[in-house]
């Protein structure tokens, strides 16, 4: 029988219930009796009614509850609101870190297969002093330094930037040997442990053209060297790629590219794949995932979010209980 599911709601001023609400109807009744949702109750309920969505749901006090296989079970974080989209800032980020937690502590626990959390603004976070709930979450988990992983997959093809939710003038300050080190060794262990195979991985360089290669460049002085390193034990790496062809056909040739930031990736790779992928956090003590999407607030009320991305997490997790 497979392990619960957790979903967090993540974000209330949101698209999340709208794709929570298409991704529960799309799901078959195996899938569902395993899912379970965590967030305020009344919260949900009373977005779904602003929104026209019918769903039978049941509040549950913990995950030993009774089984009801029809209806969307729902774990109750407490929140005070008057209005189901209008909740204050401070209110919000309480409501979400308690609900992060939540998931966290029940994963630790190993009573789940793991977890998919909806869509969250990083403001909220911003009291933990933590840039994104990757981060969030290897904290909680006391990850080594710089060794979770952000990996944005589907079935064909993964990318994963080294520096996730920074600006691009602290990119090139952050990307010292030890950081490049730490987070493709723990790629390459983790890919293999989840997957079963030994990832092919591409990385890229950091400048135009790879600056060439000149004397002075980071490719030259700090990327070279580490692509040695990683080779000399036994990770299956070339580079430094150039970024701005790989993408058009010898992308294909590896199981991941990795880049410098963000969007040297992830622009490239939802261009391929649009909403065929989901987020996989690499280095927890358990498995997470979520959309790979944000909070999406001006689709709100607007009946037009897309859920194949949150449908994907919550079908990931349920074949690795199988």
């Amino acid at each position: 029988m497979n392990k619960k599911i957790l979903l967090v709601a993540g974000d209330p001023l949101s698209i999340n219930t709208e794709i929570i609400f298409k991704a529960w109807k799309s799901l078959s009744k195996k899938i569902k009796k395993n899912v379970i949702l965590i967030g305020n109750f009344n919260l949900i309920n009373k977005q779904f009614k602003v929104l026209k969505y019918k769903i039978p749901t049941v509040k549950l006090n913990d995950l030993g509850d009774k089984n009801y296989y029809n209806k969307l079970k729902i774990i109750d974080v407490p929140l005070k609101f008057t209005n189901p989209f209008k909740i204050p800032l401070k209110t919000s980020s309480e409501y979400i870190i308690k609900s992060l937690t939540l998931a966290h502590n029940l994963a630790v626990r190993q009573d789940i297969q793991g977890f998919a959390n909806c869509p969250i603004d990083k403001i909220h976070l911003k009291k933990t002093k933590k840039v994104g709930v990757t981060e969030f979450l290897a904290s909680k988990c006391k990850v080594p330094k710089n060794s979770e992983v952000m990996l944005i997959h589907n079935k064909n093809f993964s990318v994963v930037p080294l520096t996730t939710h920074i600006r691009i003038k602290n990119v090139a300050k952050t990307l010292n040997q030890k950081f490049i080190k730490n987070k493709v060794l723990s790629l390459n262990k983790n890919f293999k442990k989840l997957f079963k195979e030994k990832p092919k991985i591409g990385i890229l360089g950091l400048n135009p053209h790879n600056s060439e290669l000149q004397k002075k460049s980071e490719e030259k002085q700090v990327l070279i060297p580490v692509i040695r390193y990683l080779k000399d034990n036994k990770v299956n790496i070339s580079g430094p790629l150039v970024s701005d062809t790989l993408f058009i056909d010898d992308y294909k040739r590896y199981d991941v590219i990795v880049g410098m930031y963000h969007d040297q990736v992830l622009t490239p790779f939802k261009t391929l794949y649009k909403f065929d992928a989901i987020n996989i956090t690499l280095g927890l003590k358990y498995i997470r995932v979520s959309p790979d999407h944000g909070t999406a607030i001006n689709l709100i009320k607007k009946n037009k979010a897309n859920s194949s991305s949150l449908i994907n997490c919550i079908k990931f997790l349920y074949k690795l209980g199988k």
